[in-house]
């Protein structure tokens, strides 16, 4: 019987605090925040094999906020791209799963991230470049809402509405927090849905934590043709470990000692 999208997401938040935790390494919160929506995605909405990582028809997928790299790494592992046992080396010397997500190495990864404002850019050009050979294949590019602070972002959505680019669908993960303070005290991005719309892509709102509403958003955005497609998924920041949630905090702390023993708790009571 096929693991529910519950149990595979409560399986790579234990991964995460575990992977940081080991690794002490940073960016619980955001990688926290995404693991629902990469659940959906590599479980039920791309078209992958992972035992063809390379597959030419494969659909690509481009974590842009690459410090949450250690969620895409637990999907990967739980997927079958490569062993779960490969996790406990993250973020170690000799280990290829760096802190910042990286292809080197690492099956199923399309691009290394890190440096924020990339992610979309690159989406687009292997978007573009499907429609130019007649490939089928889509490409999804997961941002953070504070990324999309970055010029070059904007640039890259423009270009892509200007190219009718309907084969990429970009996710925000929208938790309203970003390193230093919330997105509202650093740069306010509302009205954030009209801003999309006006630079000419379809927009599309769902609640990031529910499997589900996260994928009816997904199948309604196959359907459009034309224009691409945003998902804007309204997160928590460190979701699953109540006091992780809503905080600037641990964006850069790493879970030790009791806090890694009641996070633990936590994440395995669920």
């Amino acid at each position: 019987m096929a693991m529910s999208l519950e149990d595979f997401s409560k399986k790579v938040r234990i991964h995460v605090l575990n992977m940081t935790s080991r690794g002490k390494s940073s960016h619980i919160g955001s990688a926290l925040s995404i693991v629902d929506i990469l659940a959906v995605l590599y479980n039920k909405v791309m078209n992958i094999d992972p035992e063809k990582p390379e597959w030419p028809d494969r659909d690509r997928f481009i974590l842009s906020k690459g410090h949450a790299g250690a969620a895409v790494y637990a999907t990967l592992a739980e997927r079958g791209f490569f062993s779960t046992e490969l996790l406990s080396g993250h973020y170690q010397d000799g280990s290829n799963l760096s802190g910042h997500v990286s292809h080197k190495g690492i099956p199923g990864v399309e691009f290394s991230t890190g440096s924020l404002g990339h992610g979309l850019n690159v989406g687009v050009g292997i978007a573009m470049a499907a429609k130019m050979d007649g490939k089928a294949f889509r490409t999804f590019v997961l941002l953070s809402d504070g990324e999309c602070d970055e010029g070059s972002n904007w640039e890259a959505i423009l270009f892509a509405a200007h190219h009718k680019l309907d084969n990429l669908v970009c996710l925000v993960d929208y938790n309203k927090i970003q390193s230093l303070d919330s997105i509202e005290n650093t740069i306010a991005l509302e009205p954030f849905t009209d801003k999309w719309r006006a630079f000419n892509w379809n927009v599309v709102e769902a609640d990031g934590h529910s499997h589900e509403n996260i994928e009816q958003a997904l199948k309604k955005a196959e359907k459009f043709k034309g224009k691409p497609t945003v998902v804007i998924c309204h997160t928590t920041k460190g979701k699953g470990v109540s006091f992780m949630e809503n905080t600037v905090l641990w964006h850069y702390r790493t879970a030790q000692g009791d806090e890694y023993n009641d996070a633990l708790k936590e994440l395995e009571n669920q």
